[in-house]
């Protein structure tokens, strides 16, 4: 597996990129895991495919190159192999796919399971094809020019390669609403992601053609039982095993991670599982200690200090592509940073909350029934009350939330800035950008679906794309690690789909994903498989202390002055020293910003490949 880069020519003129795109490759040498094939240029009048590209068949029409692993490979093998008489020359999952799209076309990626982006050049039709897996965990961007499209994992080739690329304010604005920048759209105008479980056809000279070809449906009220739920997990994470080699599981406290160590171990002695616990605030350590102790797997823990996020974050930036406020980057970044040390491939849990139901933000349609459930016009009263209710007095949000249609509440689990906020932030606030820009689409295909498996779809179509799976992808590549996710299968998310809300968040209690618990209870002790409490970056506390003063160097150096009024957020971190109110969450937002802009813009922070 390689990152990949690509050029596809409008003018029969690619090999003049040649050398241009071999320098920009460089940007994704570590995407480039241990065991890997050699890294390669392959160039001709009509295109350049960077990474492992592969000629197939024998004739050599197709040029494909890949980013991803395959879960089912040795099955569509087998079925090729029976069906259509391939004979393969290698184990690779590159050629599996060749081999599909050749004896079935566009279709064949819908036989696809896994995580994947491809681009294929199919020199007797003079056309390009490309897909990303359903959920979107591998990625796959894309930039237009008059002289053709270039297609990359990543964003930095990209840069290295467009013409002066401005900022994307439209974006910026969403970032500060949702804190991360939402797909298609980067920070950068022109540079956009191909969706998740979007395919593309570029013909030379015209448009990048895009067509979604899965839909994940949550249909609740099926027959899910504990017993299929388990048999799913199960048997995607042993088609997620690398062969003859250690696994790495990142392992949290909690059940999602836990579940996955498990039936790991089930399946091979060869797991190895490393967490991260940081020196000040609580710590997931000795929980994660104690239950690799309990399956038998050898464990690595990695103490974190402010002093090591300090020196590391321009790194984890760098990686990112884009600003992500979002502080499990961290863990994500350290755990595998450890793994990498041991390991080429590792599981991790994310995914399960979207699919099971297990953000605590998922029991306020319960908590609001009393108010939302109320006729019209009691609500449109008790939304007037509110309004003159003093901003911080018990009852207010209630009363707005409980009156507001969840469409427009409800845009994600993290919420940063306010709309009143981002008026006083923003240099150039533009009152016509709105979180339902990007999440009305969404709610429209939700059709008839109940509140809480409603704001999943929301979750499973935006925050899961724009923000849990790039932190896991780019954190984990960043050590040049496969991270891949068990959850985010299509036969577990079927299983997930038919759960009614009382299996996720159930009427009395306060409990979550209660359906995957039991699933999973009799594998992990009781303790772990009915653990609510997650242990949070402490960034809040950092920030009064330790990183106060980078906090500050930082926003000097960001660069963003015309952009962001800086005093305003100079006055938060001096307030939040003092204790008085809460504004981490906000404050980390800015600085993530600032980073990406002192390194990707005003270039006043220098990051090495």
């Amino acid at each position: 597996m390689a990152g990949l880069l690509t050029f596809v020519s409008a003018r029969s003129d690619a090999a003049r990129r040649e050398e241009a795109i071999r320098a920009a490759l460089d940007k994704l040498r570590h995407r480039h895991y241990h065991g890997g094939g050699a890294v390669e240029v392959s160039a001709n009048r009509d295109v350049v495919f960077a990474g492992e590209p592969l000629s197939y068949p024998e004739t050599g029409r197709y040029l494909i190159v890949f980013d991803g692993a395959i879960a089912n490979a040795d099955a569509l093998r087998a079925e090729l192999a029976e069906e259509r008489a391939v004979r393969f020359a290698s184990d690779r999952d590159v050629e599996v796919i060749a081999a599909a799209y050749h004896h079935w076309g566009p279709s064949a990626v819908n036989r696809l399971r896994g995580q994947f982006a491809f681009v294929i050049w199919d020199s007797a039709a003079r056309r390009a094809f490309g897909a990303r897996d359903q959920f979107g965990i591998t990625p796959l961007y894309h930039l237009a020019t008059p002289g053709g499209v270039y297609f990359a994992s990543e964003k930095k080739p990209l840069l290295e390669l467009a013409d002066g690329p401005g900022l994307d304010e439209t974006n910026l604005q969403h970032y500060f609403t949702l804190q991360y920048v939402p797909e298609p759209g980067t920070m950068h105008r022109g540079i956009v992601r191909l969706g998740a479980g979007e395919s593309f056809v570029y013909t030379p000279g015209g448009p990048v053609a895009n067509r979604r070809y899965a839909q994940l449906a949550f249909r609740p009220g099926g027959s899910t039982n504990a017993g299929q739920i388990l048999g799913a997990l199960r048997e995607s994470v042993r088609a997620r095993l690398p062969a003859d080699q250690p696994v790495g599981v990142l392992l949290s406290s909690g059940v999602d991670s836990a579940a996955v160590a498990a039936l790991a171990r089930e399946a091979t002695p060869q797991v190895r599982a490393y967490t991260v616990g940081y020196e000040s605030g609580a710590s997931e350590l000795e929980v994660a200690r104690q239950l690799a102790g309990h399956l038998d797997i050898r464990f690595t823990p990695a103490v974190v200090h402010a002093r090591d996020v300090a020196e590391a974050l321009p790194s984890m930036m760098w990686h990112l592509d884009d600003p992500l406020a979002d502080p499990m980057v961290i863990t994500t970044y350290f755990a595998a940073r450890a793994a990498g040390l041991d390991v080429s491939v590792a599981l991790s849990g994310d995914g399960a909350d979207e699919l099971f139901g297990g953000y605590g933000i998922y029991r306020e349609p319960l908590s609001l029934h009393p108010v939302s459930h109320l006729p019209d016009p009691m609500q449109r009263g008790l939304r007037a009350v509110s309004k003159v209710i003093p901003q911080g007095v018990r009852g207010k949000s209630f009363l707005e939330r409980g009156t507001t249609p969840i469409a427009e509440r409800y845009y994600g689990v993290s919420r940063v800035f306010s709309e009143d906020d981002k008026i006083q932030l923003l240099r150039r606030y533009d009152p016509a950008v709105r979180h339902t820009d990007v999440t009305a689409p969404v709610y429209a295909e939700s059709g008839g679906l109940d509140d809480v498996t409603t704001m999943q779809h929301v979750d499973l179509r935006t925050g899961l794309r724009g923000s849990v799976l790039v932190r896991a992808d780019r954190m984990a590549m960043a050590s040049s690690v496969q991270l891949r996710l068990p959850y985010l299968d299509r036969a577990v998310f079927d299983v997930a789909a038919g759960l009614p809300a009382e299996l996720k968040v159930p009427a009395k209690g306060h409990d979550t994903k209660v359906a995957l618990r039991q699933a999973v209870s009799g594998l992990l002790p009781e303790q772990i498989a009915q653990r609510r409490l997650a242990f949070p970056v402490p960034v809040g506390p950092w920030l009064r202390d330790e990183l106060y003063d980078w906090a500050h160097d930082l926003l000097d150096r960001s660069g963003a002055e015309e952009l962001l009024d800086l005093d305003l957020v100079r006055g938060l971190l001096a307030a939040h020293r003092k204790k008085a109110g809460e504004h981490a969450r906000q404050i980390w937002a800015v600085l993530m910003f600032g980073l990406w802009h002192a390194i990707f813009v005003a270039k006043t922070i220098r990051v090495s490949a």
